[in-house]
């Protein structure tokens, strides 16, 4: 998928990748998944992303996909986890700091914020 690879390499270039510890990994490699998320699901429910755009301030990193629905994301009932589909909002609401969707003129943009651990005194 090109807009993982997209953000994998902007991660390597923010310092990002390669983490420094266990938790600096699982959080890059969160973003990742988080990414793919929102990706698939304009992929989904619209003609696909329109723009994937990455902001980095510091620790702090704010991703943008925008597309054409102007439909919102919204919670589905609660589904078994064995089943297929319908557990995106809940990834993004376990992995990311904070998320949510904004009208755009044409569609929308979904965006997902994630802060990068500081690294532990003990390597650990």
């Amino acid at each position: 998928m090109r807009c993982r690879d997209f953000t994998a390499e902007a991660l390597g270039d923010w310092g990002w990748i390669p983490a420094e510890d266990d938790e600096g990994r699982e959080r890059a490699e969160d973003v990742l998944l988080l990414v793919s998320e929102v990706v698939t699901n304009a992929c989904l429910h619209a003609d696909g992303p329109e723009e994937l755009v990455l902001h980095r301030r510091g620790d702090h990193l704010r991703v943008e996909v925008s597309d054409g629905n102007p439909e919102h994301p919204r919670r589905r009932q609660p589904r078994a986890p064995s089943l297929p589909g319908g557990h995106g909002l809940m990834v993004l609401d376990r992995l990311a700091g904070a998320w949510g969707s904004e009208s755009r003129a044409h569609g929308k943009v979904v965006w997902l914020e994630v802060t990068r651990p500081t690294p532990r005194a003990d390597g650990r």
